[in-house]
């Protein structure tokens, strides 16, 4: 949020991000540009990684829960932005942190909008951060999915280090990815772009470690920032962040001219979550496998032919899985030529889908008993049912019946 488009130069399948234009909070004019090189070319394939949920919130209350989020109050004075935070333009509703933009004039700006953030009650080093949104994208509009670092009151902006998971100004489908830091000198800043159709919903993530930060748009990696060994004076990106969710009005990056007309609007989240690495093992992507429930009995893909069941006493075809690379850390399960879906827990789950799209998608948990838990993108884990009834993916926690024992 604190700087102007960049130019992007894509060479030999390296994306290379060179500053050309710095525009901050703490503008400098001795600015200095820093370039990295990325180390991994665009992909959905093989990262397998076991990723435990951390810290979410799935938006499914009646408003912004306080425990989880400050709202801020005013105009930042930052990015000649034009807009008037107040909390009135947040709210929670059919599922969705609905962020409005509106054409009205509080405190002496011209526009009213909203700005959540987690300081003080969330932050993290490392993982995977996501959120599923879709955006607005009128002329003047700058939607935002950000992190900065939780000692930027004691050394401020840019050492504290900023990322930017996701930023798109205007009507255009550019989304950006960028990191932001103090090269030594001042300000620097890394990054690069992809499209996607910003008025539709999309997953904007990064996966985030102690060599890299990497960012996708749903599942598909667009650029990654090398911070191993505080090369370039990186070191910011081993503390702590925490999270933030905007929707400026007007400032360097969109502009100033806003279209009136299209106000209000609105930004929809329609969840954040937060995924640690796990140091257990990883899914066996590859493998055909099966799963046990807490009654010692097989899960069962039921051919498709109706809701899945853990109740086989023995396992033959239709109990055999075979684990699929989904990408974002995340597997699909495929019996018999079709994939398990979670029907988004509206339903019991069935194995009869084609193809796998979020809702056939799982994260893969391993317990310290060597059980292993599957979490649905709805954020909720795969229940055995204990085999009475019809298997479902509606659990908030995963206790015995949420878990399942593999090739035993």
């Amino acid at each position: 949020m604190k700087k102007t488009i960049l130019t992007f130069l894509t060479r030999t399948g390296m994306v290379l991000a060179l500053v050309s234009m710095i525009v901050s909070c703490k503008k400098d004019s001795n600015n200095q540009s820093k370039t990295q090189p990325t180390d991994v070319s665009k992909t959905t394939e093989a990262r397998a990684v076991t990723w435990q949920l951390l810290w979410s919130d799935e938006f499914n209350g009646t408003g912004v829960d306080g425990s989880k989020w400050n709202l801020d109050n005013g105009n930042p004075n930052v990015n000649n932005e034009k807009e008037y935070y107040q909390s009135a333009n947040a709210t929670v509703t059919g599922g969705n942190l609905v962020i409005t933009a509106k054409n009205q004039s509080v405190g002496g700006q011209p526009f009213t909008s909203a700005k959540l953030n987690s300081s003080g009650k969330f932050s993290v080093t490392y993982g995977r951060i996501e959120a599923r949104i879709k955006l607005p994208a009128f002329q003047g509009s700058w939607p935002a999915f950000w992190m900065l670092g939780n000692n930027i009151g004691t050394v401020g902006w840019p050492s504290c280090g900023e990322i930017d998971i996701m930023e798109q100004v205007n009507t255009n489908n550019t989304i950006l990815g960028t990191m932001h830091w103090n090269g030594g000198s001042g300000h620097v800043q890394y990054g690069s772009s992809t499209s996607a159709t910003a008025t539709d919903y999309h997953v904007y993530a990064v996966e985030w470690d102690n060599s890299s930060i990497r960012w996708y748009v749903d599942n598909t990696l667009y650029v990654t920032g090398n911070i191993a060994g505080n090369i370039n004076n990186t070191g910011a990106f081993q503390l702590p962040f925490y999270i933030i969710l905007n929707l400026a009005v007007g400032g360097d990056l969109p502009g100033q001219t806003i279209n009136t007309g299209a106000l209000p609007a609105s930004m929809l989240v329609d969840y954040v979550r937060v995924y640690k690495a796990s140091t257990t093992s990883a899914p066996p992507i590859g493998q055909t496998i099966t799963l046990k429930g807490f009654n010692n009995q097989y899960v069962s893909g039921e051919n498709g032919t109706q809701a899945m069941n853990c109740n086989r006493p023995t396992a033959s075809a239709w109990e055999q899985f075979l684990v699929v690379d989904a990408g974002g850390g995340k597997v699909a399960l495929k019996s018999m030529g079709k994939y398990v879906s979670s029907e988004n827990g509206t339903q019991a789950i069935t194995c009869n889908r084609a193809s796998f799209g979020a809702w056939e998608t799982f994260t893969w948990g391993t317990n310290a008993d060597g059980t292993i838990t599957l979490q649905g993108s709805n954020g909720k884990f795969v229940s055995s049912e204990n085999g009475t009834q019809p298997m479902t993916c509606t659990r908030a926690t995963a206790s015995g019946w949420e878990a399942f024992k593999v090739n035993q």
